[in-house]
């Protein structure tokens, strides 16, 4: 699959997650049929335009880290986002996975 098709179909996933809940770049990599790639769902996060406005604050790692600082724009600011839209973080800093993950993706679209 080309890079920017590949990019598309994570830009769409992202667009669906709600208010309040998160998915991790291994989930989005399955749902592709691409298992192995979380880390080039990473690199689509990274370079999502500005102009698609999707939720990118909202997909996290694996044990619910968050991007560096430089992803978005400054220390703290996508707790700030994920939290304004009533993420649970556990007290390690990690997004709490068992009450915000987003599991009910194909029953959304």
């Amino acid at each position: 699959m080309k890079q920017s098709e590949f990019f598309n179909k994570v830009y769409k996933i992202v667009a669906a997650i709600p208010v309040g809940k998160v998915m991790t770049y291994g989930q989005i990599a399955v749902l592709l049929g691409s298992p192995n790639c979380a880390r080039r769902v990473g690199q689509a996060m990274y370079n999502t335009p500005e102009y698609l406005n999707i939720p990118a604050h909202r997909v996290v790692n694996s044990k619910g880290g968050l991007a560096p600082s430089s992803a978005f724009g400054g220390v703290g600011i996508q707790r700030r986002k994920l939290e304004s839209e009533g993420v649970l973080f556990r007290p390690n800093g990690c997004v709490d996975l068992k009450q915000c993950i987003f599991r009910n993706f194909a029953q959304e679209r």
